[in-house]
């Protein structure tokens, strides 16, 4: 294996590109979860916020139009499940499966209803890369290949990190999600607090989606998430629900999903061959692994899936 290649603008450009849905995604779950609301509508969610950022696009919005309507959308189904789960108190596990399915059944119903007859997906004209930051030393050719989507899922985590730990609104959050009971007797509107978590989760969910059809491709086409909503939900438990961790491990992730290419490439010019299938499950191993050794540190919302009736004890 050529280790050199760590060292190249080329892979690090790959690898941001990767993470960029991983690390919006993964701060959408974390989101729900520091408010006591588990999400699992996330993979459904992304489905929908691609397909529907990408039809904007497609008819006529301008590109920064189409992430609002990805986010709009997101925020829908991030309403839904917060009715259920919140002031319904429903199974969480089985809402945002629900969630899951029939946001990716409208999705894909209304790209056949409005593309019956395609046979190759249509293409729209996604955000250009960011040529005028290539003077910034050192990132400038990494930063400089990327889109702005890929700038604004950095900018979200400093952002995300201040507002649960340094204010007012992130206090009442994590609050909700740790002792309900106790956030109730201070005044805190428990059901606002967690519904609005998990619709604002839900709008990152959302823009994540909408990542792949306006900037890392030009078009929608069906099973683009391919499971990258399941990845997120294992990376907050890997960052134990610090923003900062999880950006780590969305970049570490996409680390190993961009080595795994490499690595058939490279092991296609050599005498000894493993099947591709090794080289794909590589980066899972290796997150699984990684996850095992954090979850074992990882201190959880004490309040998660714990829906909260006022009065009950």
């Amino acid at each position: 294996m050529d280790f050199d290649m760590l060292a190249t603008a080329p892979f690090w450009i790959a690898v941001l590109r990767i993470a960029t849905p991983l690390i919006l995604g993964t701060l959408g779950v974390l989101l729900c979860e520091r408010a006591g609301v588990l999400n699992l509508g996330i993979e459904g969610i992304m489905v929908a916020g691609a397909f529907s950022g990408w039809l904007a696009v497609y008819h006529g919005m301008p590109l920064w139009g189409g992430v609002a309507v990805a986010a709009a959308v997101g925020l829908a189904f991030g309403a839904l499940h917060a009715l259920l789960t919140v002031p319904l108190g429903l199974s969480q596990h089985v809402s945002g499966l629900g969630v899951t399915m029939l946001a990716t059944s409208l999705s894909y119903y209304g790209y056949r209803l409005g593309f019956p007859k395609v046979t190759t997906p249509p293409t729209i004209t996604p955000f250009a890369p960011m040529q005028s930051l290539e003077a910034i030393p050192l990132v400038g050719p990494v930063i400089a290949a990327q889109t702005p989507l890929t700038l604004l899922a950095l900018c979200v985590v400093p952002v995300a990190a201040y507002v649960l730990n340094r204010t007012p609104l992130g206090l009442a959050v994590r609050m909700v999600g740790e002792n309900p009971a106790s956030a109730d007797g201070q005044g805190v509107k428990v059901g606002w607090v967690r519904a609005g978590a998990v619709m604002a989760g839900s709008a990152l969910m959302g823009v994540a989606g909408a990542f792949l059809t306006l900037s890392a491709f030009n078009a929608f086409f069906l099973n683009m998430i391919n499971g990258r909503g399941w990845i997120c939900v294992a990376l907050v438990v890997f960052a134990s629900w610090r923003p900062g961790k999880a950006l780590l491990g969305a970049l570490l992730f996409a680390t190993f999903d961009v080595l795994q290419l490499r690595l058939q490439q490279q092991g296609g010019g050599s005498g000894f061959q493993l099947p591709y299938q090794v080289y794909l499950m590589l980066p899972y191993a290796l997150s699984i692994l990684a996850l095992v050794v954090m979850a074992r540190r990882a201190g959880y919302p004490q309040a998660l899936m714990k829906p909260y009736r006022p009065g009950e004890r």
